[in-house]
């Protein structure tokens, strides 16, 4: 099942075990079930750390937990962990044995700090780049703390249980029997959500700190090159941030990143993350803007409010908050969220398998999705407003090249009917002659673009007509001390290399502010005189 690259590979992995483990599986006569018995004989043949129990009487068969050594509780995988899930198996497998994660030393304590019981369950596809995170958190989590636990399963081989729970997108996480969650999530936000009291306490935190002399807002390419380019500076740089790598977290493929011949979105924002934080960054995630508030006099302070009450202040202020998929607010759509409206093909397409789908939108995106869901689905309904497809031509001549998909232009969605639970249905208008046509299908992936994070902004910053932010060509604002980049803005074309260097370019714009402005004292916090004296 594993070539002899990988096998060696997870032999090199597995020597970093620091304490012996137990694989404990609940096999079954399925294919998977005997695949689970080579992948799990496998990994007990590298190490003489693991050891493999085939007496597993779990209810969910083909499973197996990984457990520390004379322990029947752990992280357990129903279903091969197989694809991009196989990260998450070695994870389990180090973090198990004794192998530091690496986490934040206070997000650790959170997690043992937890009191209750959890019992997650959490239902991924090997083919969703999304899932990884949530699983790895859960089964961090479970691992910490003895009072949690984590299940995680494989749709494709629990076909019936998803469709019993009508899971449509994954991942898709249960608490104790209740849905809990779907789409990505941190380690940290799985945390605040059981935490009721953690948002207060990262208020004080965040009120506390002392001013920057740039604050960047957002994490994603243009913010990770902002911080990048201002931090080399010498000067005191913050991040705060709703997720580091922002919306590149939900790209499958990265192709056309100069000097990165291929990558993938996760990995993407994991190596911009790495590399604020060598430069000593403070980085400060899941915080999401309210408000900004301007200096009062030049070189003054710019303020930026965050939802959970904090302030930071700064003396210069970079706006990188991106931009988010765009919603084609007809009936039902908000309804039926997670229930067959889905906005990632890659993620959610394998649990509409032998289905009838639609895409709607016609770019690149939309017409991406639809060559991609024609290979798992029934059939693919593809619906675009505008009089042709605006995708590029290779990328139209594959798509009218499949024998399952049907075009439609001139096409005005007007609803996504449904049954009460789940989607059944299309309704679009011909622009042409009106007339109004209902297509019965089982799910629906919008792919119209994206709105830029920048509601927060109204009636402070100037914003275009699309709510992007207005810049000039190094990045100014029209609110002294204030610089955007990146999908936020009006710069054009939203591509992953053109946030980046305009976030560098914002850098340097506020850089250049600084060493021109007064000096203005500011009083030190209270906790920071305090920690001095």
């Amino acid at each position: 099942m594993l070539d002899d690259t990988l096998k060696a590979q997870l032999q090199q992995y597995l020597g970093m075990l620091r304490q012996p483990i137990t694989l404990i599986a609940s096999l079954d006569d399925s294919t998977t079930g005997a695949e689970m018995r080579s992948l799990l004989e496998t990994i007990a043949g590298l190490s003489d750390k693991v050891t493999l129990d085939t007496s597993g009487k779990d209810a969910r068969k083909p499973s197996f937990v990984v457990a520390r050594a004379g322990e029947t509780s752990g992280v357990r995988f129903a279903g091969l962990p197989l694809g991009h899930e196989f990260t998450s198996l070695v994870l389990a497998l180090l973090w198990t044995g004794g192998h530091p994660p690496k986490v934040e030393a206070d997000v650790i304590e959170s997690i043992k700090a937890l009191d209750g019981d959890f019992r997650f369950e959490v239902y991924m596809s090997l083919t969703c780049h999304n899932c990884p995170d949530v699983v790895q958190a859960l089964s961090l989590m479970a691992i910490v703390n003895p009072k949690i636990q984590t299940v995680v399963i494989e749709g494709g081989a629990f076909q019936t249980e998803v469709e019993a729970r009508q899971i449509m997108a994954v991942p898709m996480v249960f608490l104790n029997g209740e849905v809990f969650a779907s789409g990505r999530l941190s380690v940290e936000e799985i945390v605040a959500k059981l935490d009721t009291k953690s948002g207060e306490r990262e208020a004080a935190k965040l009120n506390a700190k002392d001013a920057y002399d740039v604050l960047i807002v957002g994490g994603g390419p243009a913010g990770a090159a902002a911080a990048v380019y201002a931090a080399r500076k010498g000067i005191r740089v913050g991040v705060a941030a709703e997720r580091m790598g922002g919306q590149v977290n939900d790209t499958m493929a990265i192709e056309n990143y100069i000097s990165v011949l291929e990558t993938d979105g996760p990995k993407f924002a994991a190596a911009l993350e790495a590399q604020v934080r060598h430069y000593e960054v403070d980085v400060m995630n899941l915080q999401r803007a309210q408000k900004l508030i301007p200096a009062s006099e030049p070189g003054g302070l710019v303020a930026v409010q965050m939802e959970n009450g904090g302030v930071l202040k700064a003396r210069s202020v970079i706006l990188s908050t991106g931009a988010r998929w765009r919603n084609v607010n007809v009936p039902g759509e908000q309804e039926y969220k997670n229930k067959g409206v889905a906005y990632c093909p890659h993620c959610d397409g394998p649990l509409f398998k032998g289905k009838r789908t639609a895409v709607i939108g016609g770019g690149n995106s939309g017409v991406e999705a639809a060559i991609d869901l024609a290979g798992i689905v029934q059939h693919v309904t593809l619906v675009e407003f505008a009089d042709q497809l605006k995708a590029d031509a290779v990328l139209v001549s594959k798509l009218k090249s499949l024998p399952n998909v049907t075009i439609h232009v001139n096409a005005q969605t007007t609803e996504i009917t449904g049954d009460g639970s789940k989607v059944n249905g299309l309704k679009f208008k011909d622009r042409v002659s009106g007339e109004e046509q209902l297509v019965p299908l089982e799910g629906v992936f919008v792919q119209i673009g994206l709105v830029p994070n920048t509601e927060f902004l109204k009636g402070t910053v100037e914003l275009s007509r699309f709510g992007e932010i207005v810049v000039d060509a190094k990045g100014h604002t029209n609110v002294d001390g204030v610089f955007a980049a990146g999908d936020c803005t009006t710069v054009p074309y939203k591509q992953i290399v053109i946030a980046a260097g305009e976030g560098a370019k914002a850098a340097l714009s506020a850089f250049d502010h600084l060493i021109r402005q007064p000096v203005v004292v500011e009083p030190k916090s209270e906790a920071a005189v305090a920690s001095a004296a």
